[in-house]
């Protein structure tokens, strides 16, 4: 095997595993939402939360046809990361909305550092650098600003 063809395979597999660490993000955002849409309910906040999970949906669904677009089996739970974020966010819905807001909020941050990390990282293929800066980074940068606006307290 020629080393270009080793290298060509093991940037795929590093492209792979990046994207894959974005997928298990986006599986924990999915989970904190759909516990955090219970502490809204009959609110109105809850409709921007709903559009907000079901934007990390179909982000989480980009990134598994990605992954199996490059021949890679996509991550089917949030691992650890994700286990982290729910025990935290069912923490922050009782102790109120602005906490859960907040905590939110933090969540989204972390993701648009991760998503900002992989723009940096030359393991990560330009296609994938495409589908991150032009779909899914934009999303989230959405999701800080509706949050923000959401957890400012009403005078």
């Amino acid at each position: 095997m020629s080393s270009t063809l080793t290298k060509e395979m093991k940037d795929m597999k590093d492209c792979i595993d990046a994207c894959n660490s974005l997928l298990r993000g986006e599986l924990s955002a999915i989970e904190t939402y759909s516990m955090a849409i219970h502490t809204y309910v009959g609110e109105p906040e809850a409709l921007a939360l709903e559009k907000i999970r079901s934007e990390h949906i179909e982000s989480a669904n980009l990134l598994r046809q990605n992954v199996k677009a490059m021949g890679g089996e996509p991550d089917h739970n949030s691992g650890a990361w994700g286990t982290f974020a729910k025990t935290v966010q069912s923490t922050a819905n009782m102790l109120g909305e602005r906490t859960a807001i907040n905590v939110l909020l933090q969540g989204e941050e972390h993701g648009r550092n991760s998503y900002n990390a992989a723009l940096e990282n030359d393991d990560v293929m330009p296609e994938c650098k495409e589908l991150i800066s032009s779909i899914l980074l934009p999303r989230i940068l959405r999701h800080i600003a509706v949050l923000e606006t959401l957890g400012v307290p009403a005078n």
